[in-house]
């Protein structure tokens, strides 16, 4: 396995940038997703760390050598497309041998290589099958083991769900970082879906318009979003435009006014006051009560109570969403999992509601 190293790698078409001044790693051994839009930049960076596109500028390094001159073949990569693209008229063992016969490889080699990739993808006595007798989870589970079987030092994924499912996508993101962690591969995997990044991911790149925007855990990325455009895209989020009316230093707290409403939200270090904000509140944060019981909501340190009118409800299987109009531009988005979704039955839209939420996200407007 190897340390994968993006150092200010660019790539323009004609005026426009794909990527601009992009670094970013993956550790040795580490699964590393870079996510973002369709049109982001993404699978062009994946490219150009595989050597099927040529940067304009920058480097990349496997540990400490430099191979953005190198072709292909000579990286020892193995990819995987979300077209699967399997060769029809071969059987899955052949299908999972073909890299290992171009190499010219031992019979008894190739045989022990194959067996050792039907055992990890779980596939074992499929040997015979075509790929049209094979589900499209399954199909792809060859397609990752044609990839691995060559031993890559590198592996890459370019959305290797977008085609399925659902289901199926729900099912196979498990499997797949069950076996890249088995293999203990260095990985780098592109997708667009923010929740398979966080079940499959050790760390995470954003990337948009060519830029990455923030990298980490999911759960840095989750708990402290760098910019709006994180903060939504990685997860639903109401903003407020506000501005500061005083920072609390000590307690690391910012009062802010949104109209005619007064909120306390995190403070950052380069606040000021009368500076213009975004406010942003994840709908799972806020708390939605028909009755106020300020007591409990202070002791619970939601410390921010407004009064509203629940405009809509929307039952949406794992979790029923409130909408609220506090008389701010749009109505605020409340989520409720679990059995509490069944406390909100009695509460219909037009009704008088309250919501409590506690510290707010602050962004620089």
């Amino acid at each position: 396995m190897v340390r994968v190293l993006v150092d200010g790698v660019s790539k323009k078409y004609g005026n426009t940038y794909a990527l601009r001044d992009v670094s970013m790693k993956a550790d040795d051994g580490a699964l590393v997703c870079i996510l973002g839009p369709s049109g982001s930049g993404k699978s062009t960076l994946l490219r150009i760390i595989a050597g099927l596109i040529h940067p304009d500028k920058g480097r990349v390094y496997f540990d400490d050598n430099d191979v953005v001159n190198l072709p292909t073949w000579k990286r020892n990569v193995g990819f995987v497309f979300q077209n699967i693209a399997l060769f029809p008229h071969l059987t899955v063992y052949e299908n999972i041998a073909f890299g290992l016969k171009l190499r010219k490889l031992p019979k008894d080699e190739v045989d022990r290589r194959v067996k050792e990739m039907l055992k990890l993808i779980k596939l074992e006595g499929y040997e015979k099958r075509k790929p049209r007798e094979l589900s499209g989870g399954e199909a792809q589970r060859v397609a990752i083991a044609r990839a691995l079987v060559i031993n890559p030092s590198v592996l890459l994924f370019d959305e290797p769900l977008g085609h399925l499912d659902a289901k199926l996508r729900e099912e196979l993101k498990f499997e797949i970082r069950r076996i890249v962690k088995e293999t203990g591969k260095t990985s780098l995997y592109v997708t667009h879906d923010q929740s398979e990044a966080f079940a499959i991911a050790d760390y995470i790149y954003v990337i948009n318009k060519g830029v990455i925007e923030q990298g980490g855990t999911p759960i840095e990325l989750y708990e402290s979003p760098k910019s709006p455009f994180v903060a939504e895209f990685i997860g639903s989020t109401n903003f407020l435009k506000g501005k500061v009316i005083e920072v609390d230093k000590a307690n690391n707290i910012v009062k802010a006014s949104v109209g005619s409403i007064e909120i306390h939200a995190l403070a950052r270090a380069d606040l000021k006051a009368s500076e213009s904000i975004l406010i942003g509140i994840r709908p799972e944060d806020i708390l939605v009560s028909k009755h106020i019981d300020e007591e409990y909501l202070r002791k619970e340190l939601l410390a921010n109570i407004l009064a509203g009118r629940l405009v809509r409800k929307l039952f949406v299987g794992p979790y029923l969403r409130l909408e609220v109009d506090i008389g701010v531009e749009e109505p605020i988005k409340a989520d409720v999992y679990g059995d509490r979704r069944y406390e909100y039955l009695n509460i219909e839209p037009g009704d008088e509601v309250y919501i409590a939420f506690n510290k707010p996200i602050v962004f620089k407007r």
